[in-house]
């Protein structure tokens, strides 16, 4: 049997670090070609603490072994703690293939409260440690956790459809490499790619991109190489385009193009839309570019290169000039007797900016467990959403309110309450809005605004 958790490991490495429970390395044999390989086994999961293997457990990588030698495998059945300080989430997991005794089973529970209560603050709460939450499949406990993150059950129903086709076509893969088929068009992956293509989206190659941080976190480079492979073949196959989809950062060539190529009017969205790829290696291509033209075209060559660097310069100037008045508010908010009062007399200034610059400070001070600071930051941040909603004219705070809604069909009902406040001018703001935010690059804002839009025109005929 797996042993129950037993006690911290604190790791220094870099500097103090906070407690984990390591996972256990455990030594199986694949069933289908008999190959010895070790995986990681975690029987004790604490979010609070580990905040990434949350991530693996939704991405159902958490407990897989992948045979580094077929790629056959799967989940493997083990007893599992699942621990969230935040929601007071004490889950276990006692499999039913295992058919631990009930003592066993309360043993385990046991030692792992005990681990709880030591990585929990001293005034943190305790009590739903005492009424655990019990499983018996995985796949329960994985669906409850995903409705605790506002995941729907067709979205799951649609995640579980994108791993079925995983595999297919991880064992189509494996089928053309025995009969060196792996190149033709008349393999097997490439008919499973055909019968598929719809499906094989931008969600499709994030999941495949979960898998394979996943797998590298638990030590599995073999099998994040085998899927880093199946993914690079399907989309040669499928034709899908990775940095269209935004899932893959273009060339520095690419790049090059793009601002060489784009018209005076719309040379500022691209600069910015490309900025964080912009570097000096990105003009040293361009230098490279311009020396291999013909003598009669490079002084056209470089000056809008020079052209394009002293916009560049200027955009982020003005940037770091937004920057500095948005960290000037927050230090004078900080030190002001009465914050509420200050940021109500400088609403004007609660920009975007001021709210990065507030959560830059607030993840700084988290992460060097400065309490105080960031109890105070926490609040000033929630009085200048505050301050703002009230600033807003009753449209502005309905739009707000929308982009807030948890899903379209709230948002849908939140705009049909409000019917009064929808006319012509209100589809204008959206719009305008949504055209903002498209330049910013925000294309998740983009999308829900585009959906508001419609709606709102459609309820005014």
């Amino acid at each position: 049997m797996t042993n129950p958790p037993q006690g911290l490991d604190e790791t220094t490495q870099g500097g103090p670090q906070r407690p984990v429970v390591p996972p256990q390395r455990v030594q199986i044999r694949c069933q289908n070609c008999q190959t010895p390989f070790v995986v990681a086994l975690w029987t004790y999961v604490d979010v609070g603490v580990q905040p990434e293997l949350k991530g693996a457990m939704l991405s159902g990588q958490l407990n897989v072994a992948v045979c580094p030698n077929c790629g056959a495998g799967g989940m493997l059945a083990s007893p599992l703690i699942y621990h969230d300080p935040e929601k007071k989430f004490f889950w276990t997991l006692f499999p039913q293939e295992l058919n631990l005794p009930p003592e066993e089973q309360e043993r385990f529970v046991g030692e792992a409260s005990k681990v709880a209560m030591q990585l929990l603050p001293p005034d943190a709460p305790r009590g739903y440690l005492l009424t655990p939450r019990r499983f018996m499949t995985m796949q329960t406990m994985l669906e409850t956790l995903l409705e605790s993150e506002g995941i729907t059950k067709e979205a799951m129903q649609a995640q579980r459809q994108r791993v079925e086709l995983l595999s297919q076509l991880a064992e189509a893969l494996e089928a053309d490499r025995a009969e060196n088929l792996l190149d033709s068009a008349e393999g097997k992956l490439a008919q499973v790619v055909a019968d598929n293509k719809a499906a094989l989206d931008g969600e499709f190659f994030l999941t495949l991109n979960s898998y394979i941080e996943a797998a590298l976190q638990q030590g599995r480079e073999d099998s994040a190489e085998m899927i880093g492979e199946l993914s690079q073949r399907v989309m040669q196959l499928s034709g899908f385009d990775p940095v269209a989809a935004g899932l893959q950062e273009p060339a520095v060539e690419d790049v090059v193009a793009a601002l060489r190529d784009a018209d005076d009017a719309s040379l500022e969205d691209v600069i910015s839309n490309y900025r964080p790829l912009i570097d000096d290696e990105t003009f040293e291509a361009w230098d490279a570019q311009i020396a291999t033209l013909p003598e009669t075209e490079q002084a056209a060559a470089q000056a809008r290169r020079e052209h394009i660097y002293s916009t560049l310069e200027r955009m982020d100037a003005e940037a770091q000039a937004i920057f500095e008045k948005a960290n000037g508010l927050l230090r004078d908010a900080l030190q002001a007797e009465d914050p509420r009062a200050l940021l109500t007399e400088r609403n004007k200034e609660l920009s975007e900016a001021f709210f990065v610059v507030i959560d830059a400070n607030l993840n700084a001070a988290m992460r060097t467990n400065q309490q105080i600071i960031a109890e105070q930051l926490m609040l000033l941040r929630q009085t200048a959403a505050e301050v703002l909603q009230e600033a807003m004219t009753p449209q502005e705070r309905l739009i707000n309110q929308l982009l807030s809604a948890e899903t379209a069909g709230d948002a849908t009902k939140l705009l049909r309450k409000n019917m009064a406040l929808v006319n012509g001018d209100f589809v204008k703001e959206v719009n305008q809005l949504a055209e903002q935010m498209e330049k910013a690059g925000r294309k998740e804002v983009v999308d829900r605004l585009r959906q508001v839009a419609r709606e709102s025109a459609s309820l005014l005929f």
